[in-house]
């Protein structure tokens, strides 16, 4: 595998969920999440042996250009509004300090950390998803599919909104921790088909259009679930082909589902741009290579011993040293 990307929010909020929160550092102070993390990474560098590795980050969880589309995105999750900088996500009160220990620890490590101001985590990893196969096509290499030796980039995430990114050509699959990370859904085109019913990880997204995200705050077409969204989208090829359909009143869409797509229309004149994760995001050049040494031993050190997360610091380490 060449290329491992992180949706490291996601897999935080996975591990803080999923350990006791009676663990503790020396002084009393939450650290399940951290140490869930790096158990993580020590198991997927061990268990795919990524060249590269990358703790994509949201530098703004609930960007501007979003909200503007469509209000109630993320609204829900708002703890605090704030005019200078980003809204403050709602987030468990053991969490947020263990946030900047997993920046420190990272940087320690020397693992890759990258955000871009003004967007998500999701858009990180759709530009460096991007970048890849761009590199990939100027050098004339041929990606690996999801078979064999595995795909040329794996998506680490909990997040379904990144099945679009699917692409069996390219060699882009997700691992999906649906019973955890040791046991992840790999998610290709194959199951795409067999789970959602449909072919790809486009269109996936235009079926996440229609069928909406309450967790997002995307109220979706009015009527229209997830099982019709994607047989309408499958009889016409794309949800533009559909729009047109519909407005025509082509017989294979129902007059009531004709009423609702119209009802919906200035939710889907925006929403596909909102749900599309960014492919061009400002991310700037850095090295994700990973590391068989960390960067900083002294600091790593020191953290370990302040944190009490030694057994999970080395399990990192000897999974960087064996790789």
């Amino acid at each position: 595998m060449r290329l491992m990307l992180l949706d490291t929010a996601s897999l935080y909020f996975r591990a803080y969920f999923g350990l006791p929160g009676s663990l503790r550092s020396p002084d009393g102070r939450p650290v399940n999440a951290v140490r869930g993390l790096l158990d993580m990474i020590a198991f997927l560098v061990t268990e795919h042996r990524p060249e590269r590795l990358v703790a994509c980050w949201d530098d703004d969880w609930r960007p501007a250009f979003r909200v503007d589309a469509i209000s109630s995105y993320k609204e829900h999750r708002v703890a605090e509004r704030r005019d200078d900088g980003p809204d403050v996500e709602e987030v468990p009160a053991d969490l947020v300090p263990q946030v900047p220990v997993v920046v420190d620890v990272l940087a320690a490590l020397g693992i890759a950390r990258v955000g871009a101001p003004g967007f998500e985590a999701d858009d990180v990893i759709g530009t460096l998803v991007a970048r890849e196969l761009a590199a990939s096509a100027a050098d004339g290499g041929s990606p690996a599919g999801t078979g064999g030796a595995g795909p040329r980039v794996a998506v680490v995430t909990g997040d379904r909104d990144l099945f679009q990114l699917v692409d069996d050509d390219a060699g882009v699959a997700i691992l999906y921790p649906a019973r955890g990370v040791r046991d992840p859904d790999v998610v290709d085109q194959a199951l795409l088909a067999e789970k959602y019913g449909v072919p790809t990880g486009a269109a996936y997204a235009e079926m996440a259009v229609l069928r909406g995200d309450p967790s997002d705050g995307l109220p979706g077409v009015r009527g229209i679930g997830e099982k019709t969204a994607a047989k309408l989208l499958a009889a016409y090829g794309s949800l533009d082909r559909l729009l047109e359909a519909a407005a025509a009143g082509d017989k294979g869409v129902t007059p009531t589902q004709r009423a609702k797509l119209a009802e919906a229309a200035d939710y889907l004149a925006v929403a596909p741009a909102v749900v599309q994760v960014s492919s061009d995001a400002p991310v700037g050049t850095f090295d994700d290579a990973l590391p068989r040494e960390p960067y900083d031993a002294e600091t790593l050190d020191a953290l370990a011993d302040r944190w009490g997360i030694r057994s999970s610091v080395d399990r990192v380490l000897t999974a960087l040293a064996r790789r």
